[in-house]
């Protein structure tokens, strides 16, 4: 007698909740209905899954040897039913999206919200990569349904451009930096400071020494954090300045802020491995529409309008990471 995904996903639930009562009462199901169900999957195997004479219930190896793949199968029907969901409407399923830890801090925040209050009924998940290589193998490996950072080269599948980030130098509301408001700031102003930096697994390490070597320095170190929102309390506290995304500050948040010249800017995209849905390119089009590269109140800060004018270079366009990560 052939298993059932039934039968699997009652097994699941005894095992993780040692109890057969428990198990029951998260099934919905009645405790005769479940033991029997189970008896009948142990006939199937050839021996019994569960030990009964402890407390909580414990697998048997034979029951931890078919629990992976009972666990797995579970997954599996659950992505499917989201796919079907996603294929007759926005209104329900599940939405997997990537990006990278300053994009899912500055981008994405404003746009999970405007999200969530179109389509409540859609569950996300969110995971955070360190360098824009990892989100493409990502993607690559199905485990995600869009990708949010640098576009890629030689992406295969559909890509959607967005607006760029816009970098700024954040420093401490009392630092004594003698620069009029409203001006744009060269980095190498800054070239005698100890900055807050980032540990090489943070991509904007890389970002914040590509923009120094433009302006012919070597940034000096008073810290490295990997932690991109913790930098952005360490310069806030008089640590030392250091560089961000301007999406990334808060509105709460008294600090100088200054845009720089020549501007640190960084390329942004959406991409899929084909073809979006209805479900994904309803997204597409909101993160389009509300990804704010240079939020309207960090130009007050900075003292400048929010929208660069028209044919501004972008000398650097560093990735958030190196082209072959470690590892």
């Amino acid at each position: 007698m052939a298993m059932t995904l039934r039968q699997l996903q009652y097994l699941v639930a005894i095992v993780e909740t040692g109890s057969f009562t428990r198990a029951a009462d998260r099934l919905h199901v009645s405790q005769p209905a479940l033991s029997r169900q189970l008896q009948i999957l142990e006939r199937s195997c050839g021996g019994p899954l569960i030990e009964r004479n402890v407390r909580p219930i414990i697998p048997t190896p034979l029951g931890r040897a078919i629990l992976p793949h009972a666990r797995a199968a579970l997954v599996e029907i659950d992505r499917a039913t989201s796919a079907a969901l996603r294929v007759v409407g926005v209104h329900g399923g599940e939405l997997r999206l990537t990006t990278l830890h300053s994009i899912s801090l500055g981008v994405l925040p404003a746009v999970l919200g405007v999200w969530r209050r179109l389509h409540s009924g859609v569950r996300l998940s969110l995971t955070e990569k360190l360098y824009d290589s990892e989100l493409q193998l990502t993607m690559a490996a199905g485990q995600a349904d869009v990708a949010i950072g640098p576009p890629p080269m030689d992406w295969a599948g559909a890509l959607f451009p967005l607006d760029a980030e816009e970098f700024v130098v954040v420093l401490a509301a009392d630092d004594p930096l003698d620069w009029p408001p409203g001006c744009r700031l060269p980095l190498s102003a800054l070239a005698g400071r100890e900055w807050v930096h980032f540990t090489e697994p943070n991509g904007l390490s890389r970002i914040l020494d590509h923009a120094c070597a433009g302006a012919g320095f070597q940034p000096r170190i008073a810290v490295r954090t990997q932690q991109t929102a913790a930098a952005l309390q360490l310069a806030l506290a008089g640590v030392g300045p250091t560089l961000l995304p301007a999406n990334m500050i808060p509105t709460n948040h008294v600090a100088r802020v200054f845009l720089l010249d020549p501007p640190v800017r960084r390329s942004l995209a959406a991409y899929t491995r084909g073809r979006p849905d209805a479900l994904t390119a309803a997204f597409i089009d909101v993160l389009t529409e509300h990804a704010r590269p240079l939020p309207a109140h960090v130009a007050a800060l900075a003292g400048l309008s929010a929208t660069p004018p028209p044919g501004t270079p972008d000398p650097v366009r560093p990735t958030d990471g190196p082209a072959n990560p470690p590892g």
